[in-house]
C-alpha cells in the first residue's frame, strides 16, 4: 500500500498519478517483470551519501549507478552508497528498499540520470513492494526539480538507447 503522505503530497501538488498493484517485488527489475514492462520505464531510487549529505539518485532499473560520475556531477569530495541505518529514519512510512524519489517530501535533493528524461512516463517505487506509481516525466521534473546528469555505467560499446526502448 502506498503511504498516505505520498498520495497526499502528489494530490496537493496537482500531480496526476496511476497506481499499479503487482506481486511482491523487492528489486526494481522484479518490479518491471511483475508489470511486464521494460526496465527502462522503471526508475529506481538509490540513496547515496555525498560529503555526508544524503541524496536520492534516480536511474533506470536496468542500469547501475556509477559513484564516480555521481561524485563528479555533485562536485563532492566523497560519495558512497548509504546504508539503511543512514536513511531509514528519513522514510518512516516506507518499506525499506522501496524509497520513493520524492525528495521535497522527505527533505532530500534528487539527482536523476539524464536517460530518464526521454521517457514519457516513469514507474516509481512509492514506499511499497506491492504497489508502484506512474507519473509523467514532465510532472516529476516540475515537482522535484532534480539535478540531471549522466550517472550510470557505460555499457560496452557505449550507451545507445533509442526512444522506442522506453516503452513496453
Amino acid at each position: 500500500m502506498i503511504p498516505e503522505p505520498i498520495q497526499e503530497y502528489l494530490r496537493q501538488q496537482h500531480v496526476p498519478f496511476l497506481r499499479h498493484w503487482h506481486p511482491r517485488a523487492v528489486t526494481a527489475q522484479e518490479l518491471a517483470q511483475a508489470l511486464h514492462i521494460t526496465g527502462y520505464r522503471v526508475a529506481k531510487s538509490v540513496i547515496v551519501l555525498a560529503d555526508e549529505q544524503l541524496w536520492i539518485c534516480l536511474t533506470p532499473a536496468v542500469e547501475s549507478l556509477d559513484l564516480d560520475k555521481v561524485q563528479e556531477a555533485l562536485g563532492a569530495r566523497e560519495v558512497r552508497l548509504a546504508t539503511e541505518d543512514d536513511f531509514a529514519k528519513r522514510f518512516p512510512d516506507c518499506e525499506l528498499g522501496a524509497e520513493p524519489p520524492f525528495g521535497h517530501l522527505y527533505g532530500l535533493p534528487v539527482l536523476m540520470d539524464e536517460s530518464l528524461g526521454v521517457a514519457e512516463d516513469l514507474l516509481l517505487r512509492a514506499g511499497s513492494h506491492e504497489e508502484a506509481l506512474e507519473v509523467s516525466v514532465e510532472d516529476f521534473i516540475a515537482l522535484e526539480s532534480p539535478q540531471m546528469a549522466d550517472v550510470i555505467y557505460e555499457r560496452p560499446g557505449g550507451r545507445h538507447m533509442a526512444h522506442h526502448d522506453m516503452h513496453p
